[in-house]
């Protein structure tokens, strides 16, 4: 997601998301609604104050910072409280960490003001406001020894944990908390000049990672409440079927059933373990209506997205020149047409969340990319007031966007209301795979025209795909929606160009997935300007670098890149590369994969990536988001592919959805450039580039142009 999905939200029904807003649970000063439900790791011993929403001093010298964003192994975990412990000036491996409950001082200014992980905006949105909240808390804790000493402020210090004074006067936060926390809280205070920084910036070990090694870390799937039971969902093979009736007798006969009850979404068997509650839901009968989604075929719908390429409503986006009359007028114009499939999340802890509806209340625990939205819309679904909903976020076992929708979590509240007992509701693999909110197909579609020289001087492209904007939001149809956009305009110089979007709804549910629109447009503009490098007889990477000259920050990257892989050296023997380039989130990056071919079948060796993404936090956290990222991208571009028959999704476990296995990745080579520009987001950028740039090492390899994902034999063969 961008940093445009404000402007997408006040386009939308502006009703109902201030409403929504105003029923999520306010934190500011004073005790937090909600602190007692964070994690036990985070409680102090001692009485707790709370300058502000971020920071929390118990008068034993216990602090605990939070971290607003979900930790889903992305290191939100660390890389926030670092931004908060610089200011504050406290040593990070001496405090304690907690995820925040729902809150309206926890929202994403990047996400329109909601309480959102996503978008690689945790960093972006973080930087100044929580260096800010660690200042205004050094300020308060100085301001409040000054009182205490009855001394002027600027003769005070805040070091360490500690504000210190003339004549050997010192006291600890903990010490000045109390009367730290009746002070005004300062507007304007001074931040940091960043070459004083002695946290940020810094390499710095994971703090989640004893937790994780250790077991101590709560996952969702990890939650134990006193008298919890168990539900599995049995939910219609086609998604949106509802149930006509259903047959409860043999599963109620089942060891350790304690109920059967129906919701919306289906029929949950609730039993004394998962195990007992899995094996009974095996033997219901359900006659399910299968609703308008069971004509549904995934070739249908791409079908269906080609024709609206020229029927539906093209909605502009960026438009320079007269894109059209320069390639009407041209004498040499290629086009080209590049399709990508529908993908599952698959996170490898499935959907599952604990709810435990009692006296006209609720708590929920689990986990959960979206705290404010899950929180104000199952005391709606379940009929509480928004001040009786709790909601404590475990460690996610993996996002990828899929945990921003929060079907699952209103399921398990639905049960648990149903049977008046703490319900933990576990998905198994197969419900999570033929379950999600996919990545949405998409259509896009180029055309050039081409000078003298072989570069292009006019370029059309349209993107034609689902609105996960307009499903989730609310965005109109006549509206465009920035989140299918992002990086369709690619750093290339071209003379005339246009740019717009058509929203076709295919029919099934989308969600956004890790790199949102990134990855679609980038694998085609990434893969087009090597088709028009190769009919010019040019190198890939001098002909990009001939249209970069008042780009400084793509080329500079593309330029190193191209000097640490070796390009326009020899490859290894059967081996070629491909190189590409984009930005996205402010983040700018250059890639090129090393690949050998044997049998149409593909075998990536190494790729090495330069990133500027401006200031960063923790090195080693960007290094690995990058590998991971990589990971993640390459396991799309080789095999991912989602397919519909009879509105069953046909992709079951990770036997027929592959993932890349360890002895399958790369090695990977990563140069990070020191920067003073503003943050960029790392967490999705490099997903988006390895796609393209596996597909013109296999141009380089074979001849063939790889338009459509995945990477697979057959789609190579058929080229």
């Amino acid at each position: 997601m961008t940093t445009q999905l404000s402007s997408a939200l006040s386009t939308a029904a502006e009703v109902s998301r201030r409403g929504f807003l105003q029923t999520t649970t306010v934190a500011s000063g004073g005790l937090m609604l909600g602190f007692t439900v964070l994690s036990n790791q985070a409680l102090a011993a001692g009485t707790l104050h709370t300058p502000n929403a971020w920071v929390h001093i118990a008068d034993d010298n216990t602090i605990t910072i939070l971290s607003a964003r979900s930790e889903m192994g992305q290191g939100v975990y660390t890389s926030m409280p670092m931004l908060v412990a610089e200011e504050l000036n406290v040593d990070l491996k001496k405090i304690k960490v907690a995820i925040a409950p729902p809150g309206k001082a926890y929202g994403n200014a990047l996400l329109g003001g909601v309480q959102l992980t996503g978008g690689s905006t945790s960093v972006r949105d973080g930087w100044d406001k929580l260096r800010t909240a660690g200042a205004q808390v050094r300020e308060m804790l100085i301001s409040a020894a000054a009182a205490k000493w009855n001394v002027d402020r600027s003769t005070l210090t805040a070091v360490n944990g500690t504000v210190v004074g003339a004549g050997g006067k010192k006291a600890t936060y903990g010490q000045l908390a109390a009367a730290a926390s009746k002070l005004p809280v300062p507007e304007k205070v001074a931040l940091k000049d960043p070459k004083d920084f002695a946290i940020v910036g810094k390499r710095t070990k994971r703090l989640d990672t004893p937790a994780k090694i250790n077991g101590t870390a709560e996952y969702g799937i990890d939650v134990k409440l006193p008298g919890m039971v168990y539900a599995s969902l049995e939910q219609c093979p086609v998604i949106g079927g509802t149930v006509k009736s259903f047959d409860a007798s043999r599963a109620k006969a089942m060891p350790g059933v304690i109920d059967v009850v129906q919701i919306p979404d289906g029929v949950a068997v609730v039993a004394q373990s998962y195990w007992q509650a899995k094996k009974a839901r095996e033997v219901l009968t359900v006659s399910w209506d299968e609703g308008k989604g069971a004509a549904l075929t995934d070739k249908a719908m791409m079908q269906g997205l080609r024709a609206a390429v020229d029927t539906g409503k093209v909605l502009p986006n960026k438009a320079v020149g007269d894109a059209e009359a320069g390639i009407k007028a041209s004498n040499k114009v290629m086009r080209a047409t590049y399709e990508m499939p529908l993908l599952s999340h698959s996170p490898l802890e499935p959907m599952n969340f604990t709810a435990h509806y009692h006296d006209n209340k609720i708590d929920l625990v689990g986990p959960t990319q979206w705290q404010d939205f899950a929180a104000g819309t199952v005391a709606a679904t379940v009929g509480v007031k928004p001040e009786d909903v709790t909601l404590k976020t475990t460690f996610l076992g993996g996002g990828f966007g899929r945990r921003i929708d929060i079907d699952f979590i209103i399921q398990a509240a639905q049960i648990s209301k149903a049977v008046g007992k703490p319900v933990k509701l576990i998905w198994s693999r197969e419900d999570d795979m033929t379950h999600d909110f996919y990545r949405p197909q998409s259509v896009h579609t180029m055309a050039a025209a081409i000078g003298a020289d072989g570069k292009p001087t006019a370029m059309t492209y349209r993107m034609t795909s689902q609105s996960v904007t307009g499903r989730l939001f609310g965005l109109p149809p006549e509206a465009s929606d920035p989140l299918m956009t992002e990086a369709a305009i690619a750093g290339y110089e071209i003379a005339a160009t246009r740019h717009d979007t058509v929203k076709h709804d295919a029919g099934m549910r989308v969600g956004f997935w890790r790199s949102v629109s990134h990855m679609q447009n980038v694998f085609a503009n990434e893969g087009f300007v090597d088709e028009m490098a190769a009919a010019a007889g040019k190198d890939p990477y001098a002909y990009r670098m001939s249209m970069l000259a008042n780009q400084p920050r793509y080329a500079n990257v593309l330029k190193m890149t191209a000097e640490k892989a070796g390009w326009g050296t020899a490859a290894p023997a059967g081996r070629t590369r491909g190189i590409a380039l984009m930005e996205g989130y402010d983040t700018y990056m250059a890639l090129v994969a090393e690949i050998s071919m044997q049998n149409n079948e593909v075998k990536v060796h190494k790729v090495t990536v330069v990133a500027d993404l401006g200031r960063m936090v923790n090195p080693e956290t960007v290094e690995a988001q990058i590998e991971g990222s990589i990971i993640f991208g390459l396991t799309a571009a080789m095999y991912g592919e989602i397919t519909v028959d009879k509105g069953r999704v046909q992709q079951t476990n990770f036997n027929t959805y592959k993932m890349v296995r360890m002895n399958e990745a790369p090695a990977i080579a990563i140069t990070l450039l020191a920067s003073t520009e503003k943050p960029g987001g790392i967490g999705e950028p490099a997903t988006a580039l390895i796609g393209p740039a596996v597909a013109n090492a296999i141009f380089a390899a074979n001849g063939k142009r790889l338009r459509k994902m995945p990477f697979t034999p057959e789609n190579i063969m058929s080229a």
